[in-house]
């Protein structure tokens, strides 16, 4: 049986900004749950220090490797979380997240925080997220 998602959107907003306040997925035999994936190389050796869109770029490239490893691709994903050291200088990159997002045709419930640092020093951003399939 194919996924099912049913967006849940009490108000619009959100739309605007390439995610959904709530999605109902059915359908699916399997979730799978992804560690919070940074600019790392697959040695486990930080990237790109100080430079924003390069990281995102590797994180959701790494985020894409996982899914890929269970089978599953971007459209599997129904929920990210977005942590960042700094959510200013995020926004005007997150563009390349939001392509990425836009090219699988998903708007998955999303969460954007800003903490005052990641588990590895230099990384400035870290995604986490759940898939079903």
């Amino acid at each position: 049986m194919a996924n099912e998602r049913t967006a849940v959107n009490p108000v619009t907003w959100s739309q605007g900004l390439g995610f959904n306040q709530g999605e109902i997925v059915s359908g699916h035999t399997r979730t799978l749950y992804i560690s919070g994936q940074t600019a790392m190389s697959a040695e486990g050796v930080p990237q790109h220090d100080g430079d924003m869109a390069a990281q995102l770029a590797l994180a959701v490239d790494n985020l894409e490797a996982v899914l890929d490893g269970a089978g599953m691709t971007l459209a599997n994903l129904i929920r990210l979380n977005v942590y960042t050291t700094d959510v200013d200088l995020l926004f005007p990159h997150y563009g390349v997240l939001a392509a990425r997002l836009g090219a699988a045709q998903i708007a998955p419930t999303t969460t954007m925080l800003g903490v005052s640092r990641l588990a590895i020093p230099g990384q400035l951003v870290e995604l986490e997220g759940t898939a079903v399939g």
